[in-house]
């Protein structure tokens, strides 16, 4: 197939414009547009028809009516069926126009209203007043609640000059209870005519048919505009009466109503509406009377009515949150923030007290941590900004019975009850709070405070009682064990400090076992009881054989005694690290544990001057690495052997998997 190039200067289309220069013939919208008038074919027009005598014209109408008749058979649409009548009353034929719209408002079921409007306004467009006020009359009455009826009724009646006719026709219209527009247009219709104190009655009606606030806000506007600023009034306390805070409209109420009294010079009343507002409406249906409300302060009140207004309006928002959700314990703190910085002791207690019995449905802890923080807040509000110290303990010990302490607790509680009590001298309720912890949900936490708590007052037997309970609730907490031994050592009970070293060690399970053993070395070690450390070192390794326990072993030997036990010395060190290496090359196949021990056997060699054998232990750590690197070219060349084996063995055929041997021991 040969390959084309497009006219763009690539193959098949796809290339880029080579050439980008001007064309020589340059063609314009309007050379287009003036050929293709030139190239249109002739425009079809249907010829004339003159209708010479009478009976040419009742053929022609025949035909037109036969025609209109298989159209609306077929389609039936309200724009067929105005088309006839519309043709009819061309023809000078009212009766037929009449009767083809009362067929077409059979067909709808009298239901569309633009069949009534096309029919009304034929007859008003022939001067059948009265026919066209039958038929409006007969369309109000099936469709009233088509306001479009109404009002193509009522200019009727105007255009004709019938005030009487036109305002029957809106007592009929609102007897139907209609929409707000209806009783406005007869307001205004009144008031084109002059009539004020009908239109005053027509507004009454209207917002005791309809009490809502636009209702009210139109009528108080209305009287305020005819200057009866008393009667405006009356009409906005009768519709705060009926307020309801969820309507739509009731912040226009408020706004119209506090904007009203601000023009009177009302400044107090207008505050007064303001602050009633915004106590009442919900959050998101108050923001522009907020708005309204800083502005009014700015004009006419002091700075501590503007910081009053921004209160106001966080108290309501923070309200709406805890209304909506109150297990939100970050709303509830931000709410207690505010009025805590206003300072309403009973304002703070009553938003405490509503905040403590949204307690979290489950009992897990995470779910409680930010609601145990109230209470908290709760007891510290009483005791350092209210000094109310009965009321503080009350709060403690109500929190206490709201934790679920066989699930969970919280230290934290317990231990600034006990703090609290301290701080008010009464040290036999704060031993009873503490012991009531231990005994219901202990915790290392309070244990360790208990016990800082009686060694500040020096109570020696009781820290021992405190220490002795907190290891029998955990013997896996080395801090207990490490803490009792601790304070037995400040009071010289060597003993003592033994036997509870001892204890520690012999427990089956510790988190921290190093430490004790550690804590244990060095104890035996500043008693100057060589030999026992000894045998607890040889003890240690009975139970692990860890590189540092053999390196801390072998640095206590060399560290003994004097200038003239030094040979001794470097012996038992010596002899300790040729037992830690024997185990790790007899162990292990990794060189990293032997080489970390031979690095600090060489190193111990160093220092000990003239008495080490440094010699001996490079040439030892050369051996083991020689042997190590010829063991593992020994062992490549053997797997490489046995692959020759197999390959000649399948006769050159691929061999199913990776064939690898480990050389056999010197032993083997």
């Amino acid at each position: 197939m040969a390959m084309t190039t497009s006219a763009f200067g690539g193959r098949g289309g796809a290339g880029r414009v080579k050439n980008k220069s001007p064309s020589a013939v340059q063609i314009t919208a309007e050379q287009i547009l003036r050929e293709a008038r030139d190239q249109r074919g002739a425009e079809f027009r249907p010829p004339k028809q003159e209708l010479a005598d009478c009976d040419e014209l009742s053929e022609y109408r025949l035909r037109r009516r036969k025609g209109f008749e298989d159209m609306v058979r077929r389609a039936a649409s309200r724009s067929a069926w105005v088309r006839y009548a519309r043709w009819e009353e061309s023809q000078r034929d009212m009766a037929r126009a009449r009767s083809v719209f009362e067929r077409a408002l059979d067909a709808a079921a009298h239901r569309d209203h633009t069949l009534w409007i096309s029919y009304a306004e034929l007859e008003m467009r022939n001067g059948f007043a009265n026919h066209a006020r039958n038929l409006w009359d007969r369309a109000v009455s099936v469709l009233p609640r088509v306001d479009q009826l109404w009002y193509k009724y009522i200019h009727m009646e105007e255009l004709l000059g019938a005030v009487a006719n036109a305002r029957q026709v809106f007592e009929r219209w609102t007897a139907w209870l209609p929409g707000t527009v209806a009783w406005k247009s007869f307001v205004r219709f009144e008031l084109r005519y002059g009539e004020v104190e009908r239109a005053r009655g027509i507004l009454e009606r209207f917002v005791r048919e309809q009490p809502r606030p636009s209702a009210f806000v139109q009528y108080a506007k209305f009287e305020t505009k005819h200057g009866e600023v008393s009667r405006a009034r009356l009409v906005y306390e009768q519709a705060m009466e009926v307020l309801d805070p969820e309507d739509e409209d009731a912040e226009l109420l408020l706004l119209s109503f506090a904007n009203f009294e601000q023009a009177s010079q009302e400044v107090d009343r207008a505050r007064a509406i303001y602050r009633f507002g915004l106590d009442r409406l919900p959050k998101g249906k108050s923001e522009e009377l907020y708005s309204n409300f800083v502005a009014f302060e700015k004009m006419f009140g002091d700075h501590k009515d503007i910081e009053d207004t921004v209160v106001t309006k966080k108290r309501i928002l923070y309200e709406d949150e805890v209304t909506s959700n109150p297990l939100d314990y970050d709303s509830w703190f931000d709410y207690l923030r505010l009025e805590e910085s206003i300072g309403n002791k009973d304002r703070i207690r009553e938003i405490y007290e509503r905040a403590v019995t949204n307690v979290p449905p489950a009992e897990e802890k995470r779910y409680w941590k930010r609601y145990i923080y109230i209470w908290i807040m709760r007891a510290m509000f009483e005791e350092i900004d209210a000094q109310n110290i009965q009321r503080t303990r009350a709060v403690y010990r109500d929190c206490l019975k709201v934790i679920p302490h066989k699930k969970f607790t919280f230290a934290k509680v317990w231990l600034m009850a006990a703090q609290f009590e301290i701080r008010q001298k009464n040290l036999k309720s704060a031993r009873q709070i503490l012991g009531n912890a231990i005994g219901i949900a202990p915790k290392g936490k309070i244990f360790r405070k208990y016990i800082e708590f009686e060694m500040q007052l020096g109570n020696i037997d009781r820290c021992r009682i405190l220490y002795e309970k907190f290891i029998e609730w955990d013997p896996s907490n080395c801090y207990a064990w490490l803490k009792y031994a601790e304070m037995e050592k400040s009071l010289h009970e060597t003993d003592r400090v033994r036997s509870i070293y001892e204890l520690a060690v012999s427990q089956p399970a510790l988190d921290t076992p190093e430490l004790v053993w550690t804590a244990l070395l060095q104890f035996e070690i500043d008693e100057n009881n060589f030999e026992r450390t000894r045998q607890l070192y040889e003890e240690l390794l009975d139970r692990t054989k860890h590189l540092k326990v053999w390196i801390s072993y072998a640095e206590f030997e060399a560290g003994l005694g004097d200038a003239s036990c030094q040979v001794e010395q470097v012996r038992r060190c010596r002899a300790i690290f040729q037992r830690a290496f024997d185990h790790f090359s007899s162990a292990t196949t990794e060189s990293e544990v032997p080489r970390a021990l031979l690095e600090a056997w060489l190193e111990k060699e160093t220092s000990f001057g003239i008495l080490g054998d440094v010699a001996s232990v490079q040439h030892i750590a050369t051996k083991g690495i020689k042997r190590k690197r010829s063991m593992a070219i020994l062992e490549a060349a053997y797997n490489w052997k046995m692959q020759k084996v197999q390959a000649t063995r399948y006769g050159g055929a691929e061999i199913p998997g990776k064939i690898c041997r480990v050389m056999p021991s010197d032993s083997d």
